[in-house]
């Protein structure tokens, strides 16, 4: 049952152009969503729209999702970090596509969400859940080819772009706490440039470099 609707799913998306590189289509088709949400929503797994999965935080539209992959470019082996894990759906879509020699590092602020996520990606063996406060992203591993947070931010935070490596890609949702701009920041030769990729909304990153209260 889950699986013809996953596959609807991926088809919806191809159609509507949010995706077509192959890597991330077969990453979609093949990663479980109803795995990754509450076991009360899962009948809504496979609907193209954001998910509740408590403390205030959702699970992001498989069309975001597939925006935020196609555009970040990722290739075999990369070192990614992301912000905010949520139950792990967004990193287990990467994992599948960077193969056994890359690595997820992804950080989540609610240790309670942490622990269930940990739960649902025990089987990811390039991944590592860890709790801190993501506006900082995680200098201990840095730098990483690929950031990417599932919060939105009133501005990109100094630590994420101070830890992407050289030809890294930044990808975060800018703005106001219900309203902003998914914004695509790219380091090369020592420069910055960005690009608007279109409005979104996400729930806010809380923390240090992000809003100060939720």
């Amino acid at each position: 049952m889950y699986e013809e609707k996953r596959k609807a799913l991926v088809r919806h998306l191809l159609r509507a152009g949010y995706i077509s590189k192959p890597d991330v289509v077969k990453a979609m088709e093949n990663v479980p969503r109803h795995l990754f949400v509450p076991e009360n929503m899962q009948k809504y797994a496979y609907e193209d729209c954001p998910l509740e999965i408590g403390f205030a935080q959702t699970i992001s539209a498989p069309h975001m999702v597939g925006i935020m992959v196609e555009n970040l470019d990722i290739r075999e082996g990369q070192k990614i970090l992301e912000v905010g894990t949520g139950l792990g759906y967004h990193s287990a879509v990467i994992s599948s596509i960077l193969g056994e020699s890359g690595y997820v590092y992804t950080v989540e602020r609610h240790s309670e969400i942490a622990e269930k996520a940990i739960e649902k990606l025990k089987n990811y063996q390039n991944i590592t859940v860890i709790v801190s406060d993501g506006s900082k992203g995680l200098k201990e591993y840095a730098p990483y080819d690929r950031i990417f947070a599932t919060c939105a931010a009133p501005d990109i935070p100094e630590p994420l772009i101070e830890q992407l490596k050289e030809n890294g890609k930044l990808l975060i949702p800018v703005g106001e706490r219900f309203m902003q701009d998914l914004i695509l920041l790219e380091k090369k030769n020592n420069k910055i440039s960005k690009r608007n990729l279109g409005g979104c909304m996400f729930v806010p990153l809380v923390g240090e470099y992000g809003f100060k209260r939720f």
